[in-house]
């Protein structure tokens, strides 16, 4: 993986061979998430992958993560023209299926269409000056990007009910404290945190990350019965792979695994 630019996203490599860092650079709008954004996003997601990447790190630059979604672009659509933008799948989903683990990295304001870009992601850490909320009822609107459905699955009811309706942007550790990010670090710290998690699951085999991925994810998805049946597949599916082989060969031979997906 190379240091490159896509439009309004810069990719940057990192000292772990199979981890890189995808920083949302739009500086002059606070990182809003216009279409083209969106899609630049999402081609450095999947060329980073193509290149081997294990674990990607989304991140922005300067003091917003992604300030939400471009309200001029958004203002100039028609109702019919919104609902077909809104309809799945969208980067969300596109992100969520991607076969590595995404973590977001929220490096400052993560707003409406941003928060539901971090909500996407498979695992969420914040610097301390990070701010949080889904503001759209503000806006005389409701989030649309995904943003009531996955945060009542991450944080429970209730307190989506009061982020949503209220409007309320929190910091970092009150997101902390209600699950909404996993851990939260000084600023001048986060990328660095955010690599070695990434270097953490980017160490392993990446079709058992795949799978894993899968699998937590069906959590959410299915009852507890068809749940426990897709894990039962997806055990197989990995257990068949070369990478298992060369793994339980390696524990009983006593050495380190070399995974190659």
């Amino acid at each position: 993986m190379a240091n490159g630019e896509e439009g309004n996203v810069q990719t940057e490599t990192t000292e772990h061979e199979h981890v890189a860092l995808v920083r949302i650079h739009r500086p002059d709008k606070r990182n809003a998430l216009d279409e083209a954004t969106r899609q630049d996003l999402l081609e450095a997601l999947r060329t980073n992958i193509d290149d081997g990447a294990r674990a990607i790190i989304i991140t922005g630059t300067g003091k917003s993560f992604a300030s939400g979604a471009d309200l001029k672009e958004m203002r100039e659509r028609t109702t019919a023209q919104q609902r077909h933008y809104l309809s799945p799948p969208r980067l969300y989903e596109k992100i969520e299926a991607l076969p590595v683990p995404i973590i977001a990295a929220i490096n400052g304001y993560a707003l409406g269409a941003g928060l539901e870009l971090a909500l996407a992601c498979d695992v969420r850490i914040a610097a301390h000056p990070a701010k949080l909320g889904a503001p759209e009822v503000r806006l005389g609107i409701i989030p649309g990007g995904g943003g009531t459905q996955r945060l009542p699955r991450l944080i429970g009811m209730g307190e989506a009910m009061r982020m949503v309706l209220t409007g309320e942007i929190i910091d970092a550790n009150t997101a902390n404290q209600r699950g909404l990010v996993q851990d939260t670090y000084p600023a001048e710290d986060l990328e660095q945190e955010a690599i070695t998690l990434a270097g953490r699951m980017a160490q392993w085999s990446p079709v058992a990350l795949a799978h894993a991925k899968r699998a937590l994810q069906q959590a959410w998805r299915r009852p507890l019965q068809e749940g426990l049946s897709h894990e039962v597949d997806a055990f197989c599916q990995a257990f068949k792979s070369r990478d298992a082989k060369e793994g339980i060969d390696a524990f009983l031979e006593g050495r380190d695994p070399t995974f190659k997906g």
